[in-house]
């Protein structure tokens, strides 16, 4: 399925809500179709937990897979 096909159901998904639920459910709809993007990132393996956070002495963290590319690291 492509992207745009995607973002035409997820837009379809947010009109009906508005129309029939209103505004809250409208918002809930779209809170809840976030969580689930953001689920589905992270279990892709495209999205890390690391990723919301900061590291405290502002060094750039570097993903395994990119260190991996950098041969810095190997496992």
């Amino acid at each position: 399925m492509s992207r745009s096909v995607v973002g035409l159901a997820a837009g379809m998904a947010l009109g009906f809500a508005a129309y029939f639920g209103g505004f809250w459910a409208f918002l809930l709809v779209l809170v809840l179709g976030a969580v689930g993007l953001v689920a589905g990132l992270l279990m892709d393996g495209n999205l890390a937990p690391g990723d919301f956070v900061r590291r405290r002495d502002d060094q750039q963290r570097i993903r395994d897979d990119q260190r991996r590319a950098r041969r810095d690291w190997q496992q």
